[in-house]
């Protein structure tokens, strides 16, 4: 009786078997044709691995000898600053590697509620976009840096409770910075909120460093502030989230990403800590960054590349074509010059460009360097005279 069980469930499971078979082969089949898509359409993006601690200068695997290093959040050069990395270790001695554990659990739900609208800018960094997708609230998108398009928005969502414009301090992908004097303007004639996105700001713009807001004189008209410690502040992980004490009390109560995250490792507070010190301490890196971008930026545009934005260290060299910049990438690291081609769908269709970014680590001699490597695979590719 036992074994005529066995055999009928043995039978039984066989087509079972063979369906999952052939619905894992349809799924391999789907895969594969949209992956040879983005390969034939020279948008396929390698990962190249850095073998070293961050700085100007790195190895990278399958590559010989030192290659500087031209693709980094490391705008500040802090990511290997000894006293970063000092702290970093006391508070691993002190405290441990990690607690183990998510924060407290509870809640469900964050600051907006589908009585409310957020308005985004049509550019704002995926990271944002993925958390309007998920907030509950109406949704506007208006143009990037598009004020008269955002003042229609604001006019058309006085119908909600609460109206939140999010946008990025400075756009990650073409350098550019939002008119935060013009929003807030637009914010308080609509009674609205506004939320900055700092993390390609936080640490090197405005004069000490506090980011875009600080930049264009409007720090006490911006409510909420998020921003990270990996880019700038040490180059590790994590982030932070500024505002109004209630509001910052209620995100602790009620935020998911937040409730259901585990705590930052004692070393990267440490870390980002002793990052802001040294920035509270003396702005000088800041200024020396500043004059690197300034430097670049400068000798580029007389070679004749287009790079967008402005007086930003991200420089996006402007190409077009998807292969074009992923082949000149390729041919800057065999010059000894680390930097990526970016492409759809990180960038829009014809939009391919080179994305370089300047650390205050960089010499003088780095930057001529790169710039002089631009122009030899410039020329290589057709992409300069």
């Amino acid at each position: 009786m036992w074994a005529g069980r066995v055999l009928h469930a043995a039978l039984s499971a066989a087509p079972r078997g063979r369906r999952a078979q052939s619905a894992l082969t349809q799924l391999r089949g789907v895969l594969e044709e949209e992956l040879e898509a983005i390969r034939g359409a020279g948008t396929w993006k390698s990962e190249r691995v850095i073998t070293s601690r961050q700085g100007p200068r790195i190895h990278v695997d399958g590559v010989s000898g030192g290659i500087l290093n031209f693709c980094a959040n490391n705008y500040l050069g802090l990511s290997s600053h000894p006293e970063v990395i000092q702290a970093g270790l006391q508070a691993l001695e002190e405290f441990g590697a990690g607690l183990s554990s998510t924060r407290f659990i509870c809640g469900t739900q964050a600051l907006l509620t589908p009585q409310d609208a957020v308005l985004s800018d049509e550019l704002n960094h995926a990271s944002i976009i993925d958390g309007i997708r998920l907030c509950k609230a109406h949704k506007y998108r208006y143009r990037h840096l598009d004020m008269t398009d955002l003042e229609a928005k604001l006019q058309e969502a006085q119908k909600h409770r609460l109206r939140l414009v999010a946008t990025d301090g400075a756009f990650s992908m073409d350098g550019d910075i939002a008119p935060l004097r013009e929003i807030c303007h637009l914010a308080s004639r609509y009674g609205a909120l506004v939320f900055v996105d700092e993390c390609h700001a936080t640490g090197f713009l405005g004069a000490t460093g506090r980011g875009t807001d600080e930049l264009l004189g409007v720090m006490d008209q911006v409510t909420v502030i998020n921003s990270t410690l990996g880019k700038a502040l040490g180059g590790a992980s994590g982030g932070y989230t500024t505002g109004p004490g209630p509001l910052v009390s209620l995100l602790r109560q009620r935020s998911r990403p937040y409730l259901f995250s585990n705590s930052l490792p004692p070393a990267v507070a440490g870390c980002a800590s002793k990052a802001l010190d040294l920035l509270t301490e003396s702005n000088a890196i800041i200024q020396t960054m500043a004059a690197k971008t300034q430097r670049f930026r400068s000798k580029m545009e007389a070679a004749g590349f287009t790079i967008l934005g402005a007086s930003h260290p991200i420089c996006p060299v402007m190409l077009g074509d998807a292969r074009l910049a992923s082949c000149m990438a390729d041919d800057m690291l065999k010059r000894g010059i680390f930097v990526i081609g970016f492409s759809y769908p990180v960038v829009p269709k014809g939009k391919a460009r080179i994305r370089v970014q300047i650390s205050a680590v960089h010499s003088e001699e780095d930057i001529d360097r790169c710039v002089e490597a631009f122009v030899e695979v410039g020329r290589l590719h057709g992409a300069l005279p």
